[in-house]
């Protein structure tokens, strides 16, 4: 499961943005697949992405990677970035991730939370009982799924308005209503 922590201050202030897919066409461009609500201004003209691992850590002191041009492209997009020429070199990029300096998004608005933050954070239910911790979570195809370390082990909750009852980044905790027996 991606993070964004590879242990230095630099990487936990960043956010992955984009999985490369794979290579696209014959001079270095890059299909991505955007790991953004706003790619539009996550992959402006001159935005430096910072390169990331296939486990997606942060590459430390790593060179980043300049955006050219973006284009929608499948569901995705196809990057072009000053760095990367030719094919040869974007075949490299397979399955990494790229990241951005988590300032240089905007922040999150009304009911809006970025995934990350959901790491670590308590979940409690309506009654206040403590039931776990987020471990982690996965963007799976029928929506997005909470890895939640519970005392009997782990457990994929997932994130629906009729499970999840509210999030509160700045207590770090999530209040969950979930159907009786769910936990058990």
């Amino acid at each position: 499961m991606p993070t964004s922590d590879s242990g230095s201050p630099a990487a936990d202030a960043c956010v992955i943005v984009a999985r490369v897919r794979r290579a696209h066409g014959i001079r270095g461009e890059l299909v991505v697949e955007s790991i953004t609500d706003d790619p539009e201004s996550v992959f402006l003209e001159g935005r430096q992405l910072l390169p990331g691992t296939v486990t997606g850590a942060r590459v430390p002191d790593a060179a980043p990677l300049t955006v050219r041009r973006a284009t929608p492209f499948k569901q995705g997009w196809i990057l072009s970035v000053d760095e990367i020429v030719d094919r040869t070199v974007a075949d490299t990029w397979r399955d990494r991730y790229l990241f951005l300096p988590s300032a240089e998004l905007a922040a999150p608005t009304g009911d809006e939370v970025y995934y990350h933050d959901l790491v670590g954070m308590r979940v409690e239910g309506n009654d206040g009982a403590a039931i776990g911790t987020v471990e982690g979570w996965y963007d799976l195809p029928h929506g997005l799924m909470l890895d939640v370390r519970t005392a009997a082990g782990s457990v994929m909750l997932p994130y629906r308005p009729e499970v999840i009852a509210r999030v509160d980044v700045a207590r770090g905790t999530i209040v969950v209503d979930p159907p009786p027996g769910f936990f058990d």
